[in-house]
């Protein structure tokens, strides 16, 4: 790999891209969108037809636990084969790709195609590694997927991983220059997912982008940044690069994957292993673009009152109404208002309401807890009987980095970024064998 992204644990890769695919059929959203949507994959297999597609080499959720699974995994890997014997792809070799993606709502988001060594990357919470989750990573999620990868020609990245910049100094200089770059793709993104152009970055762009991507770890920037040693006592914190964004699971399975083939593989072999990295797409934080929504929590089958007298034991000093503290508002059982916690010790109100919820469950296995998109649609669910919803604080963009360093990981499910058609579409890939 180029010595010159070493500090960076971002580098070129060797990216494919169809020659012979009909672009605007080739595209395909990210496989973990629209999972209780099956309407919505039988469209995209209706818009695709019999032409070569993404959507032939991965496996859309709704189907993970299907019947004919196996079956499904068979085809995708035969599809890899076949679509590489018949010189589908040409490849890029040691490059890097800019793409603007024009969202559903028209606002333009930035990214930079490359891989990442997983020797670099940890799941687990309280690492200290240069890529880290920003949620907690379910370990029964990760099982199925590396059946899908393991056996596997081919990667098409889903995964997004944000970098801190709020000065704009890796991504954003790219915009101005395309015209200095290879064209590589320009097209119209299928059922409504919006337009992508990608441009493929010249030596000295790439040379520029190490650069400037490595300067945003060095400690004057971390203190700049986060004043750790002052806010968190955390002077001698290692520092984080790369969070993840989306795909946690597609990038831990990726990271699973290649530490079972250092099992049976001699130690000098394992840099020259291809399953060591990983394709990815990285964002600034502080794009424009980049929404963060907040996830709700709609709890069915419950007692409002045995739930707010357990508010209350689990936590000293809860108050209904606002005020100093972590406060959530509810709905649902005549109990619509404010409940606050004073003096929090986790950093996000959604970690607060969790940790209760996580043990208010185990006593309670009749309540289920579902996680809501959108206000009104927690509201609804929250006030029919039986049921209370909790709406949550969105949580501002410049606390994800902090809050990952100071707590280890979020609670799940506690943004999301964008709507489901502005996710990361399938569209380069890469050889992992």
């Amino acid at each position: 790999m180029d010595q010159r992204f070493e500090q960076t644990a971002f580098y070129p890769a060797d990216i494919l891209l169809p020659q012979t695919a009909e672009m605007k059929k080739w595209p395909v959203v990210a496989c973990d969108q629209f999972t209780s949507q099956p309407d919505y994959w039988q469209a995209a297999e209706a818009a695709v037809g019999e032409a070569p597609s993404a959507l032939r080499l991965v496996l859309p959720e709704v189907y993970l636990n299907g019947p004919d699974v196996d079956k499904r995994i068979e085809s995708i890997n035969a599809s890899m084969d076949r679509y590489l014997a018949d010189g589908l792809f040409r490849t890029l070799s040691d490059s890097l790709i800019y793409l603007e993606r024009t969202q559903s709502d028209g606002r333009v988001r930035h990214g930079l195609i490359g891989c990442v060594d997983l020797e670099q990357y940890d799941f687990t919470s309280g690492s200290g590694a240069l890529i880290r989750a920003t949620e907690g990573t379910v370990l029964e999620r990760i099982p199925p997927r590396v059946r899908v990868r393991e056996h596997a020609a081919l990667e098409l990245p889903h995964v997004m991983l944000l970098i801190d910049d709020p000065r704009r100094s890796v991504i954003e200089p790219l915009t101005g220059e395309t015209g200095v770059m290879e064209a590589l793709y320009d097209t119209d993104l299928m059922l409504g997912g919006g337009h992508v152009k990608g441009w493929r970055l010249t030596d000295s762009q790439m040379i520029r982008m190490a650069n400037t991507l490595s300067a945003l770890k060095s400690p004057e920037a971390m203190a700049d940044k986060y004043g750790m040693a002052d806010k968190y006592g955390m002077a001698d914190a290692a520092p984080l690069l790369f969070a993840v964004g989306d795909g946690n699971h597609s990038l831990a399975t990726a990271k699973v994957c290649y530490e079972n083939l250092k099992k049976v593989t001699p130690p000098e072999q394992w840099a020259s292993l291809p399953a060591r990295y990983a394709l990815v797409e990285v964002v600034n934080l502080h794009d424009d673009a980049l929404t963060f929504e907040p996830i709700h929590r709609v709890l069915f089958h419950v007692d409002g009152r045995d739930l707010w007298d357990a508010f209350q034991a689990f936590y000293p000093g809860a108050h209904t109404g606002g005020g100093e503290g972590h406060t959530a508002e509810v709905c649902g059982q005549g109990m619509d208002g404010l409940w606050t916690v004073p003096h929090p010790k986790a950093q996000l109100t959604v970690g607060t309401l969790q940790a209760f919820l996580d043990a208010y469950c185990r006593d309670h296995p009749e309540v289920q807890v579902d996680y809501i998109h959108g206000d009104d649609v927690a509201r609804k669910l929250g006030s029919r009987p039986g049921n209370l919803g909790f709406l949550l604080p969105l949580m501002g963009k410049e606390q994800l980095f902090p809050t990952v360093m100071a707590d280890g990981v979020l609670p799940r499910k506690t943004f999301s970024m964008g709507e489901a058609r502005d996710k990361r579409y399938y569209l380069e890939a890469r050889r992992i064998r």
